[in-house]
């Protein structure tokens, strides 16, 4: 199958400002997106995408009737809709706030106002999550590689595998916290780890600690996906726990390709 381009995406615009959704058509236009249908509320997206669908949802947050996590937490529940990329555009600031559509697994959040290379990478790494290429390695079949995903969201676990399976990988195992990954470690073998931070019962760091102690498990590639900030207290030591590779959250498809080739060339 054909990989999609710019030229051939569908996109559902939902904004409810006039002007805003003037503001974004044209700068889609001008990224020569192919199709581009606009709405006002959370009711006429639910009711498009369930008429004729949408290669990625572009999103306010906030409209009179509910949120755009309203509609996000509708597709990801939706089996026909569930794997239609999310892009959401908002002045929100809150980091609580945001951090529920991080969890949730979208493709990429974009501020306003945004610049145009904002938007051109957004959509480049929506067109990543609507495409397969599988990753080439000089020392493993991608396809046999054998990855553990340890998040305690299954809308990010979802994300994640659906991620590492346009790459080509095929034996993904997952975890809900650190403590089902050691399980899951002490009676298979790995490849790879893939581990978000914030987890209940057992966090991502004393995961990371646990697998690093045992000699069985020490030699296992971790890659740590967070929403922490880079130079955060938190962040500050976590590759002293044996991390080899920090992830943000949105998890997007380039940086964690770039990663594999990385870590499992070695």
């Amino acid at each position: 199958m054909e990989n999609v381009t710019l030229s051939d995406l569908h996109i559902l615009l939902v904004e409810p400002s006039d002007t805003q959704r003037k503001i974004i058509t044209s700068l889609l236009i001008k990224e020569q997106v192919g199709e581009i249908d606009a709405v006002s509320t959370v009711a006429e997206a639910k009711t498009a995408l369930r008429s004729h669908g949408a290669d990625l949802v572009v999103s306010a947050m906030y409209f009179e009737d509910g949120t755009a996590l309203e509609l996000l937490q509708d597709i990801k529940n939706a089996s026909e809709l569930q794997s239609t990329p999310f892009m959401l555009v908002s002045s929100e600031t809150r980091v609580s706030r945001l951090e529920e559509f991080k969890q949730a697994g979208i493709a990429a959040i974009l501020p306003k106002p945004f610049q145009p290379a904002h938007l051109h990478r957004a959509l480049k790494t929506s067109l990543d999550l609507i495409n397969e290429e599988e990753v080439e390695l000089d020392l493993f079949d991608i396809k046999s590689v054998r990855v553990l995903v340890v998040d305690d969201s299954r809308l990010a676990r979802n994300h994640i595998r659906r991620v590492l399976e346009n790459m080509g990988l095929q034996s993904i195992k997952e975890a809900e916290n650190g403590a089902m990954a050691l399980t899951l470690l002490k009676d298979e073998e790995f490849d790879l780890v893939v581990t978000d931070y914030n987890m209940p019962e057992m966090d991502g760091r004393e995961l990371s600690e646990f697998i690093r102690f045992n000699p069985n498990t020490a030699h296992i590639p971790i890659i740590m996906v967070t929403s922490e900030a880079a130079d955060s207290a938190k962040m500050s030591n976590i590759q002293q726990t044996g991390v080899n590779a920090l992830c943000d959250k949105p998890f997007e498809p380039q940086e964690v390709r770039r990663m594999l080739m990385a870590l499992l060339s070695e």
